[in-house]
């Protein structure tokens, strides 16, 4: 899926004026069901499609007449019915909602397969992802690649900053999956996001992990800015294999500061 650029109006009015979308003042106790549900009928009607990206928080409030509280509780529940994602920098975009359906089942069946879920997480991603880095580094477009330079830039910053060390490095990972210009390669990576995001933060109280993963990251930003696929395939497989070791390292003591590398 490729997302747009673009930031669509919201409403469950049918009318408009001046070409922008009239919204009904909400007036319940429960506000962010209000909001969700004018959303649901936007999306129902076409009026927002997948890849659309929602207006700011503060503007849907003002739009809404309502607090942010409440457009925060109203894009919470979006979430976790599937129908919008939000990504670290990005914004909140409209969703298929297929991505959240296999999400929720790749959840479950980790979960179910404890202790083995972290080793099917690693063999999935072994099978996927240097594929993905080789067809990126033949396909990729300046935008993507301006968003792995940038991911790649926070988490050189990130320090002792769990947070945004792992959105970066999602982004990252995600940036690659548009690269390869591929709707369904990306579902299928935006799918198991959730369990990349506990592997990572397990991976982040390793002594030297992030440092390592630095490395790494940097050699597939290289291959696949050189639009060098089977460069960009070979240091992914590295990545994974050291993703792997460090995923079996206990973890050491968080101290503030950078992890040692040694």
């Amino acid at each position: 899926m490729r997302y747009s650029n673009r930031t669509t109006g919201v409403s469950g009015a049918p009318d408009s004026v001046g070409g922008k979308a009239v919204y009904k003042l909400v007036r319940t106790s429960r506000l962010y069901e209000q909001i969700v549900q004018q959303i649901e009928e936007s999306i129902v009607k076409g009026d927002l499609k997948p890849g659309d990206q929602l207006p700011a928080e503060r503007d849907l409030a003002q739009r809404f007449g309502v607090s942010r509280t409440a457009v925060r509780e109203a894009v919470k529940a979006l979430r976790e019915k599937g129908l919008v994602e939000a990504y670290s920098g990005r914004g909140t975009f409209i969703t298929d909602g297929t991505t959240q359906a296999v999400r929720q089942s790749f959840d479950l069946m980790v979960k179910i397969g404890q202790p083995e879920g972290s080793t099917h997480l690693a063999e999935v991603r072994a099978i996927l992802e240097p594929e993905i880095a080789a067809l990126a580094a033949t396909r990729i477009q300046d935008t993507e690649l301006a968003t792995m330079r940038e991911a790649v830039a926070v988490m050189d910053k990130a320090g002792h900053d769990p947070d945004a060390y792992i959105e970066a490095d999602l982004d990252f990972h995600l940036a690659l999956a548009e690269g390869a210009a591929n709707p369904l390669i990306l579902s299928l990576l935006d799918s198991i996001v959730g369990l990349l995001r506990e592997q990572r933060l397990r991976i982040f109280q390793v002594p030297g992990g992030p440092e390592r993963g630095q490395v790494h990251h940097k050699r597939i930003l290289e291959a696949v800015e050189r639009y060098d696929p089977e460069k960009a395939r070979q240091a992914m497989r590295e990545h994974l294999d050291q993703v792997r070791q460090d995923g079996q390292a206990t973890p050491g003591k968080q101290i503030p500061g950078k992890p040692n590398p040694h």
